[in-house]
């Protein structure tokens, strides 16, 4: 079978992904992410889509059991080797977050960061495939167990497209979905990478929240590295939806 094109651009991608100026605030990120799922000591938490883990590594750290899922091997292989540099133990799940099927459940999710929701597969339908995701994410909480998502702003890339965008096939006002090939430093050389991203409106998310058995209980603004309790600005690049299970 092939590979989902975000598998092959994660797995090529995966040994400069920690270049990326994104991921230089992952301790205060993870400082709000406790504070925001209300966490106690030693809780159980799923990072969906984690990457090379960085917030789970620093969960991890700091005493909380963590269970890491993506779809790349190549991004499990860069989060082995900083738990092993870090000297803590997570245990890592090669998986597409669509098709994960807990066998646990956990105190608290976290899919930060378009790690898996919002980054469709080129012949995969969009709603569908974000719906599978929450869906697993419901079954693997715990009652009244917390979740937090980050996720694209779709007030932010409307504001940003053009007509022309949409006379060329690159966005899709109907579907709400971004098409592409874009250009990417890669190990390789430089390379054209194909994208294919929804974009998701807040009452959208809700709704879709609403069906797998999540109630939301926030919606804000903020981009990584930049996490509050602040209302959605129309030009930040992600907003955070915070919710329970039931």
């Amino acid at each position: 079978m092939s590979k989902n094109n975000w598998e092959s651009f994660f797995d090529a991608h995966a040994p400069q992904y920690m270049d990326n100026g994104f991921t230089k605030n992952t301790i205060s990120e993870v400082d709000f992410v406790i504070e925001v799922l209300k966490l106690s000591e030693g809780s159980n938490i799923l990072d969906v889509g984690c990457g090379t883990g960085r917030h789970s590594i620093e969960l991890a750290k700091r005493g909380y059991k963590v269970t890491g899922v993506d779809i790349s091997s190549g991004m499990l292989l860069e989060a082995k080797k900083m738990a092993s540099e870090a000297n803590v133990n997570v245990e890592w799940i090669h998986c597409d977050a669509v098709k994960y099927s807990p066998t646990k459940s956990f105190d608290a999710v976290i899919c930060l960061c378009e790690g898996a929701f919002g980054l469709v597969g080129r012949d995969e339908e969009p709603v569908e495939h974000d719906l599978a995701i929450l869906k697993n994410i419901s079954d693997a909480l715990e009652p009244t167990g917390h979740f937090v998502l980050t996720t694209l702003n779709a007030y932010s890339k409307i504001r940003k497209l053009t007509q022309e965008n949409v006379d060329s096939g690159r966005f899709n006002p109907i579907t709400m979905v971004e098409h592409y090939m874009d250009e990417w430093d890669l190990p390789e050389g430089r390379k054209q990478v194909e994208v294919k991203e929804r974009r998701y409106l807040p009452f959208e998310l809700k709704q879709m929240f609403s069906q797998v058995g999540l109630k939301v209980e926030n919606i804000w603004g903020g981009t990584a590295g930049n996490w509050k309790r602040q209302n959605i600005s129309l030009d930040e690049i992600e907003i955070m939806v915070v919710a329970t299970k039931g």
